[in-house]
Parts: C-alpha cells; sequence; structure tokens
C-alpha cells in the first residue's frame, strides 16, 4: 500500500469547459479585449480628429468598410449578451426599491431599466440626426 494519496490531474487550461457556468464567466471577462479594442479606437480616433480634416476623413472612412460594420455589429451583440442582459437582471438586487413596508418586485425594475434605456437610446439617436 503506498503512503502517497492519489491526486486526480486536473488541466489548468480548461477548468472552465467542465461547467456551463465557467463558459459563461469566462465569455463574460473576455468582454474586457473588446473594452480595450473600444478604447484604443477612441484615442486613435481621438488623435485622427487633433491630426486635422484628411485624418479625420480617412478614420471615418475606415469605420464605414463592411469589415468594421461587421465587427460592430457582432461585438455590440456579444456585449448586449454577457455585460447588458445580466446586468438588466442582477439590477433588483444590486438596487431594490422599498415602497413603505413592501418591495417593488423585480419584474419592474427590470422593465424600467429596459424603457430607461430605449428611451435614452431614442434620445441619442435623435441627438444624432438618425430619427
Amino acid at each position: 500500500m503506498s503512503r502517497n494519496p492519489y491526486v486526480r490531474p486536473i488541466s489548468t487550461t480548461t477548468w472552465y469547459m467542465r461547467n456551463g457556468r465557467y463558459k459563461v464567466y469566462v465569455l463574460r471577462e473576455l468582454t474586457s479585449f473588446l473594452v480595450m479594442f473600444y478604447s484604443f479606437l477612441t484615442l486613435v480616433g481621438l488623435s485622427a480628429l487633433a491630426s486635422g480634416a484628411e485624418r479625420w476623413n480617412a478614420f471615418i472612412a475606415s469605420q464605414q468598410s463592411t469589415a468594421m460594420i461587421v465587427f460592430h455589429g457582432l461585438a455590440l451583440v456579444y456585449f448586449l449578451f454577457f455585460q447588458t442582459f445580466p446586468w438588466f437582471k442582477l439590477a433588483p438586487k444590486a438596487m431594490p426599491v422599498q415602497l413603505g413596508e413592501k418591495k417593488l418586485a423585480d419584474n419592474y425594475i427590470i422593465i424600467g431599466h429596459y424603457v430607461a434605456w430605449a428611451v435614452l437610446s431614442l434620445f441619442i439617436f435623435w441627438l444624432a440626426g438618425v430619427i
């Protein structure tokens, strides 16, 4: 009989593949790379804006390419499913609203967030001249 107990080997590179919640966690954490990309893109855009009209127009033209439009669309969907929707579902726990001795139902808080999001989006679209 061996004195050394059996230690099951654990893969350090695929630990998240064993559980669905771990997969969602890793996908949510990968949004940090998109945040980094958009921060860099903002700095490049500000640099182009400060450099003059010709460079700014070239930057805008690069953002209107098909590849960048598809990338921005996919990034938007990724952010919605792994950041926005989970946060709205978490909002009632983060900010419970108490009316007298009763608490407001979670659904009202979640729906309120979606309504505020829609109203602000419409306002921004109106400011941008889209609608």
